[in-house]
Formats: structure tokens, sequence, C-alpha cells
């Protein structure tokens, strides 16, 4: 990789007695049961090729993959067959039926069992609803279909008159104070250095500024499980997702404060020193085969309210530049992340992977296989293959991170990423610290020729001409003479007059997911997040911010209907632009954001 350097390797630990490869859990047992030993790269994709699916290739109806599981265990309540299954279908059976629907489902099979006087199914059905409240208790803490259709189930039971059923499906135990803990391997903290909070960042090494980001990315990616990622295929979206929401916050708090840090400085110089001082936090970062919190950091320094600081590049040295370079390569959306994927896949032990980019093909993977094959039955690979998936995901939690973090810096580091600044805001700061270039080529100097920052109300209708609007201009400075504010005020004055009368500039926009990175037409702005990060319009293809949706001066120009098919999860037509477009106010001033990477 050049300059970036080889990734770190921690020292692998020893595996003597342990399973080769541990269960899957929705959520974790409690906390008085033992860890199991953290897999490597290869023990999971090992699991992967793990399930044989038997018989049920070619699917299976829910009923018979019910009755699979609940003939898995034997009278004892021991597994007499692989808990694969069992894990598949009690993790995925959600984008089938919900949770309370598959216990009714249980409930019936159970009623049948009594019908014909077999107790011994009865108890085998009991076991099955036993190792459901053990391995995935949060369901019935959480989920209150699948709590009241459980009450029914113990009523019925109970009505029966067998003590040992009620044992096995009692969930009382649930809201005891030891499983309501969540298993996670703690990192260390070092409380012993303490350190003045005004010089967080002047005073902290890029590596300790990259384990420090590491330790708050690991604490928000541990705690997103089985169910949130089920919740989001199912919903196709993060909303009532807290733990999804709270990673992608952190992730989009970590570019924005990055953008803010180098900003901050008053000088071109020291401007450059803390572009300088990121890359090598990046550099860090890559090593510890943090890839999400990599995305993060050079999305800042990508970001077009820093990259159109021309002084302040110009003192960053060509080596830094070369770095970006091969950081902005590796972490390109080009052939759907190409060199990502392959230098994640070469990574061993801990990482901590691009979460969108996974979530882009956990959805892709939902939406390109069917539910069900012919005669209705369940496509049990699609069930296994997002079972996989996921678990790949969850399975990187149970591996801790190679260093040591203190409780001080982690807690004053957080309230730092959570200062909100608007994308306005960004850009205001960004051009007070280095103003928008008058002298440079753009519209309004084809009509300035003499370069006294005023054009003729003659050239300025020829100007307008291009746009779907017409009226006065207050002439406030020189009679007769247009000044380059007034043209940008008029054009975003008629803008919004325009969009609020809805005569201007006619775009159907819809809300869209994209799966590329995308930039907003209008303010030239990354579309962060990870899904419906904007607006698309479906005529003209058009992409922009939520908030620069009513505030767009291009007029909508529709394409014709053969054009190419859409990248992004929506109903619009039309390619994704991948390329920073200029708005309104940066072609009159003549501010050019660059291409992007």
């Amino acid at each position: 990789m050049g300059t970036l350097g080889k990734a770190r390797e921690a020292p692998r630990k020893p595996t003597h007695g342990c399973r080769a490869v541990p269960k899957a859990r929705l959520e974790a047992k409690p906390a008085s049961s033992p860890l199991p030993c953290h897999p490597g790269l290869a023990q999971i994709t090992q699991f992967r090729m793990m399930v044989p699916l038997g018989h049920f290739a070619k699917g299976a109806s829910l009923d018979d993959l019910i009755d699979s599981c609940v003939q898995s265990f034997d009278a004892d309540g021991n597994l007499c067959r692989s808990n694969q299954l069992l894990q598949v279908m009690l993790t995925m059976h959600r984008i089938l039926i919900s949770s309370a629907e598959l216990l009714q489902k249980v409930i019936t099979l159970y009623k049948d069992a009594l019908a014909k006087n077999s107790p011994g199914l009865c108890l085998k059905i009991c076991y099955f609803v036993r190792y459901w409240i053990t391995e995935f208790w949060i369901m019935f803490k959480m989920d209150t279909s699948l709590a009241s259709t459980m009450e029914e189930f113990q009523e019925l039971v109970k009505a029966n008159g067998e003590e040992l059923h009620c044992r096995l499906i009692d969930t009382t135990q649930i809201n005891a104070r030891d499983w309501s803990r969540k298993l996670t391997q703690r990192i260390k903290s070092n409380t012993s250095k303490k350190r003045k909070v005004s010089l967080l960042f002047d005073h902290l090494e890029p590596e300790e500024l990259s384990e420090h980001l590491t330790f708050l990315e690991f604490k928000s990616f541990r705690r997103i499980s089985f169910s949130d990622y089920q919740n989001y295929l199912v919903n196709s979206c993060v909303k009532e997702n807290p733990t999804m929401e709270r990673s992608i916050a952190l992730c989009n708090g970590i570019s924005q404060w990055v953008q803010l840090m180098v900003l901050s400085r008053p000088t071109p110089q020291l401007r450059a020193e803390v572009f300088i001082k990121f890359i090598q936090v990046a550099q860090k970062l890559h090593q510890l085969q943090n890839f999400n919190t990599l995305m993060a950091v050079i999305g800042g320094l990508c970001h077009s309210s820093i990259s159109r600081l021309k002084e302040t590049s110009s003192h960053v040295p060509h080596e830094i530049n070369k770095v970006l370079g091969e950081m902005t390569e590796l972490l390109s959306s080009c052939r759907n992340y190409d060199n990502y994927r392959r230098a994640y896949g070469e990574c061993t032990d801990f990482k901590i992977p691009i979460l969108g980019v996974h979530l882009k093909d956990l959805i892709s993977l939902y939406e390109a296989m069917p539910d069900y094959l012919e005669e209705g039955k369940v496509n049990v690979h699609k069930l296994l293959a997002l079972y996989n998936h996921i678990n790949e995901l969850v399975q990187l939690q149970e591996v801790p991170p190679p260093l040591e973090a203190n409780k001080d810096l982690v807690h004053l580091l957080t309230l730092s990423l959570d200062l909100y600044y608007t994308e306005d805001e960004i850009y205001e700061l960004s051009y007070a610290r280095e103003p928008r270039n008058h002298k440079a080529p753009s519209v309004f100097k084809n009509y300035d020729h003499d370069q006294d920052g005023y054009i003729s109300q003659e050239e300025f209708e020829k100007i307008a001409a291009s746009f779907p609007f017409s009226f006065c201009v207050m002439d406030k400075d020189r009679e007769g003479l247009i000044s380059r504010d007034e043209i940008t005020a008029y054009f975003m004055r008629a803008s919004s007059i325009y969009s609020k009368l809805g005569l201007g500039f006619p775009h159907n926009f819809q809300e869209t997911t994209y799966l590329k990175p995308t930039f907003c037409d209008n303010c030239a702005g990354f579309l962060w997040g990870v899904i419906k990060q904007g607006y698309r319009c479906k005529d003209c293809g058009m992409n922009c911010h939520k908030q620069c949706k009513d505030l767009v001066v291009f007029e909508c120009k529709k394409r014709a209907k053969n054009s190419t098919a859409p990248t992004e999860i929506s109903t619009s037509v039309g390619p994704t632009s991948n390329l920073c477009s200029l708005g309104a106010k940066d072609l009159l001033h003549g501010n050019k954001y660059p291409e992007s990477r």
C-alpha cells in the first residue's frame, strides 16, 4: 500500500480448549457465562460453510422448519443435532413473520400434540421455547406482542397441569439483574493519566488520538445486535433503531469535528499542521484496521469546506497529499468498494468494518433473493445467506481491540464529538478563513470585463435569460449597474419565492437512499448518512440535501426515458452523480470544488 504502511497484526491468543467457532447469539447470555475464544477471520469464514441445508436446500414450509427445530432436542432437553438451523430460524424468522406469529404456530403445534396425547412432543416443544428464551431473551423483554403471546402459552401449559413444562417456559428470570446485563468484552481503561481538558487535541499524539477514536467506535459498534440488523432489514431504515443511529451519528460527528478542528486555526500554516496531523491519525487508524473511523476522518478532510482552502493546501507537503490520495483510493466506491473489500478481507483479528458498505450489501442481498420459492416454500438459502452476513459482523464484536483507553480522555472526546454544526455554519467558517477568490474565472467575470465588480443591466439580463423568472433588481450601489452580491441575492431570493409559489424550478424530488458517495448539486456538500441521505429529482436526476431542495436555482431538465439505471434504492430515474456540482452562488463567485474521489 506504499506510504500507508502495513496493518498492525495483534498477537494471537491460544485457542486450546475452545470451540472452533462460538455460537452466534441475538443477545449474549448473562455475565456469569464464560467468554468463548475470540474468532479470527479464518474461523468466521469457515463458519459460513458449516450449515448443511440437506433436504431443505430446495426450500421448506414454515411448519417443516419449526418441526425440525423442535426435533433437535432429545427427551432430556439436550441438542441431538446441530443447533445451527435453530440459530438461523430464531434470528432470521422476522423477515417472514413476526416473533409473536412464530410463537403462535408453536402453540398450535403444542395443542395438536396434546390432542394426539404425545407428551414427548409436548416436552420437546417446551425445550425449544426454553432455548429461545435463554438464547434470545431480549426479544421477550422488548417485544410486547411476543410477551403477550407467551403469557397465553403459559396459561395453556398451566391449565394442562404439567409443572415441568411451566418451569421450562418461565420468563420471570428475564427481569433478574444478571439477565439484564449484556455480555461484552470490556476494553481496558487506564485512569492513571490526567490531562488538561483544554489541551485535548494539541497534547494528544496521532497514535493516542486514533486509539481513543477506535475505543469510541468499537464501543458503538459492539452495541449493534442481531436484532438491530434484523430490524434494519424489516424496516429498511435506521429509524427507531437507536444503536445504529448512534453509530451513524458518531461517524458524522467525527467527520464534522475533523473539519472544525482544521477551520478553527486562524492561519493557513496552522490549518495545514492540523490537516497533516489528521493524515497521521488516519494512518494509525488504518494500522488499527478501524475502517469506519478512517472513512469518517478522510471524508472530513476531503469535504469541500476543507478542499477549497487553497492557501492551506499550499502548506501541505507533497508526501502528505500522496498519502491522502492513497487513503482516498483505498476507500473509493469505485467497482463497489473493491479496494476496501480486498484490504478488509486480508485483515485478521481485530477490525471495524465500514458499516454503511456492509449494510448496503445486506439490503442488496435481501432485495435480490425471494422470500419464497415455488409452492410457497421458504427460501432457506436466503435465510442462511442473511444469517451468515450478519453473523460475521456480530462475531467481530467478540474480538477486543489491541489498545488501552484513558477514561477521562474518552469522556472529553465524546463531548467534543457531540457538538453539532450545520453544513451552512461550516461553510461560513470556511469562507471566513479563506474568502472566495473574486478574480477566479466565473460567469460574472465573462461580463465584468473591467473587473470592477459591476455589470450593466443589459449584461445582467443576458445572464438572467437562462433562468425561468424575471423581475427587477434593486440597484443599491450604482445607478444602472449591478453588483456581484446583488446578483447572488437576486437568484437566492427568486429561488425562494418561486419555490413557495410553486412556480419556480419544478423538480420532482423524492427522498432517496444512495449506494455510492454522492454530493449535493446545490451546495456541493456531501450527502452524509447510511440511508435516505438526501433528495433526488425523479425527472432530471439532481441530488440535494433536504435543506437545499427548496433553494435550488437550476431549472429541471427532464432526461430521456432510456437514461442509465439508478444505483440507489429509490423510485427515481437517472444515474447517480458522483461529481461535486456547483451551485449558483459558486458559479457567480467563481468558486470551484474538486471532483469526488
